[in-house]
């Protein structure tokens, strides 16, 4: 038998981010995956402080960011790959009452730090801006399909990475140790996504999946250099491409990508494109949500070594990295979870 202190099933963000917390502590662990969960497939993989839609402050934005990007950072100069794109957000403004909202939010002490109250007016005839742009600071994108791939390869290269469906009836729980196949370890940490509606010790959370499309463009005449958002995201990623982006969808769970989206996505482009482009791919994904919008993270009710690390959403990148430090802190020291995120609040 070989024996671990954890054994984590799953290797999307919040996996990797966990495993990241285990070598700061230096802390065994073993991965199980079977690679059937691709949610980082239609990540933009932005790290925005605000939530753009409403002009408020995303949660615990600060705390995210402060202890995220230096993580990032970290696994840039380990993994030797690029990871971290700064990038400023634009937010596209449809009206004069639109800007006045904006206004009104950079003068909220919580939002002030994070938005400029300057009025922007690009001088290009490839996007409709009659009423200018409004700036959000402290923004950037991760690139999470590099990120989850070198990771893989990372992990296989140090033979902590098994590459097959995890049997959960093979699970033996004890009171002080579990028993998978040939492993024991002290913990276990479900970090599946999407894949936790199938697993029996936890599919009776209010998982809500959210299919995603996203496309990529090649729009020679588009020429930004920041992040477009309006009905959509336009996010630039280098040599005339951009990815639009990106739908959500509550009844169709297929892996497929659908006409449906592309239309959805091609139209609300149009609305504020004024230049020729050309759809070059399209991919789809499934999202892990829930409905308060908050993670799942915390303990079995019945089974005091086996924990959860879920639910990240639309903001993987922000959160996964103190989401995973919290869980940490949970099983090694007894810290309390945050109430909005601990697992308790739907037993």
């Amino acid at each position: 038998m070989r024996k671990v202190d954890f054994i984590i099933v799953g290797s999307g963000l919040a996996g990797i981010l966990l495993c990241e917390v285990l070598k700061r502590h230096n802390k065994s662990f073993v991965v199980f995956e079977n690679e059937s969960q691709h949610p980082s497939t239609v990540a933009g993989g932005l790290y925005n402080p605000v939530v753009l839609k409403r002009f408020t402050q995303v949660w615990k934005a600060k705390e995210q960011l402060d202890l995220g990007l230096p993580i990032y950072h970290q696994l840039e100069q380990r993994l030797n790959i690029k990871l971290d794109y700064k990038i400023p957000v634009y937010r596209l403004f449809a009206s004069i009452e639109e800007q006045n909202n904006w206004f009104e939010a950079c003068d909220k002490p919580n939002l002030s730090q994070f938005l400029s109250s300057e009025i922007l007016h690009i001088d290009t005839s490839a996007v409709k801006s009659n009423f200018g742009f409004g700036k959000v600071l402290g923004t950037g994108r991760i690139d999470t399909a590099i990120l989850v791939k070198s990771y893989r390869e990372h992990l296989q290269k140090n033979k902590q990475l098994i590459k097959e469906t995890f049997v959960y009836g093979e699970l033996i729980c004890k009171q002080t140790q579990v028993s998978y196949n040939d492993f024991k370890a002290k913990h276990i940490v479900f970090a599946e996504g999407f894949g936790v509606t199938d697993n029996p010790f936890f599919n009776y959370l209010p998982l809500k999946p959210t299919k995603g499309e996203l496309l990529t463009i090649h729009a020679p005449d588009l020429k930004i250099d920041f992040v477009l958002k309006s009905s959509v995201f336009l996010i630039p990623l280098g040599n005339d491409l951009y990815h639009v982006g990106a739908t959500y969808d509550w009844d169709d769970m297929s892996p497929n990508i659908t006409a449906k989206a592309k239309k959805e996505l091609l139209n609300k482009l149009d609305k504020f494109l004024n230049c020729e482009y050309k759809v070059i791919d399209q991919v789809a994904g499934i999202r892990p949500t829930v409905k308060d919008r908050r993670p799942i993270v915390g303990q079995h009710h019945q089974h005091k070594n086996m924990f959860i690390l879920n639910g990240l959403g639309t903001r993987g990148v922000m959160i996964a990295p103190y989401v995973a430090e919290q869980l940490f802190n949970y099983i090694e020291y007894g810290s309390p979870l945050e109430t909005e995120i601990n697992i308790c609040r739907f037993n």
